[in-house]
């Protein structure tokens, strides 16, 4: 078995985002919605689910961001 790093997804109200992705991200998300769904026995009905928990995984693990949001500069309004 592989180790992914979402683990099964939380039921809660969905929220409608629009974005467009290039057809080779669409691809790896669907089969990654697959592996996911044998990997945790839940099947993943609408690989669209996983693009908010894979953004909070990605900011949650970034060192940059991080230390970026810690840092009294981030508490400046942009321009």
């Amino acid at each position: 078995m592989s180790k992914l790093k979402l683990g099964p997804l939380p039921d809660d109200k969905p929220v409608k985002v629009t974005v467009e992705l290039p057809a080779t991200v669409h691809r790896d998300l669907v089969v990654y919605a697959e592996v996911l769904g044998r990997e945790t026995g839940q099947p993943v009905a609408d690989p669209v689910r996983l693009i908010v928990p894979m953004l909070e995984r990605f900011m949650a693990t970034d060192r940059g961001f991080a230390k970026a949001r810690r840092s009294p500069q981030s508490a400046k309004p942009l321009a």
